[in-house]
């Protein structure tokens, strides 16, 4: 069960239209960035010693967890939407079907409060309240799960499945490779790609093969993202296209 935390004015979610002009209407506003400065969740190129070209490429950082150790899955009513967060010591980071925020902590007499401009995040237990200019949410925990580290994934920035047929991608920390497992993991393979698009504020990239033997094509949107079988929530989503077929599932970032 999550620690109390205290909710501040968020954006504007209501129903599953507005909730999206709710919290999407604060997406340019919020989303990687804050008042706290840039955020440094990804590995840095020039700790790599390596030149840009040969280096995997940076990652938005709200396709990361930062400072958290688990991520929170909430259900709101009366949108009926759903959303993830991870608690960090000074800010909570907050994921919707529409964007992504990472609201800092405020001052508050009693209890904390997170709050970037219009849009707040306020929680005590298992209930947490959504304020936006467009109304309110009323949530109520769900599914928690720990957040993937180096530890378990060595040498791995990110990481993204899907389910039925079961598959998998890594990207790799220092370099601008994947690793590709398909069919429940009976083809695995390591391929180059190169980023065709990166879109911070949004939180969004797109890789693409390096090599033009073989066409693929992942596409990452931070945005909250739930496993169809287990249910766990993930901060991004994934679409991975490849020989002709398309497969959607959830992924993370991992923090060094």
């Amino acid at each position: 069960m999550p620690t109390p935390h205290y909710i501040a004015r968020l954006g504007g979610v209501v129903s599953l239209g507005a909730a999206a002009l709710l919290i999407s209407g604060c997406a340019t506003q919020g989303a990687g960035h804050s008042s706290a400065g840039p955020l440094t969740d990804g590995p840095s190129q020039a700790s790599t010693g390596e030149s840009a070209v040969s280096s995997a490429p940076l990652l938005p950082p709200m396709l990361f967890p930062g400072e958290a150790g688990r991520f929170e899955a909430w259900r709101c009513t009366p949108a009926k939407q759903n959303l993830v967060t991870a608690f960090g010591d000074e800010a909570l980071r907050l994921w919707s079907l529409h964007g992504a925020w990472r609201l800092p902590q405020a001052v508050v007499a009693s209890g904390a409060r997170y709050q970037d401009g219009e849009l707040s995040f306020w929680n005590r237990g298992d209930k947490a309240q959504v304020e936006t200019p467009r109304g309110q949410l009323q949530c109520q925990a769900g599914q928690q799960r720990a957040a993937r580290t180096r530890d378990d994934h060595p040498g791995v920035m990110f990481v993204a499945h899907g389910n039925e047929p079961g598959w998998t991608v890594e990207l790799e920390a220092h370099a601008p490779t994947l690793t590709l497992s398909t069919d429940y993991g009976e083809t695995t393979e390591t391929l180059p790609y190169m980023m065709s698009v990166m879109d911070n504020a949004a939180g969004r990239v797109v890789l693409e093969n390096a090599d033009a033997a073989r066409f693929f094509r992942v596409r990452i949107e931070s945005g909250a993202c739930f496993d169809d079988m287990s249910g766990n929530p993930h901060p991004a989503r994934v679409t991975l296209s490849i020989d002709g077929d398309q497969y959607s599932g959830c992924g993370e970032g991992i923090a060094p």
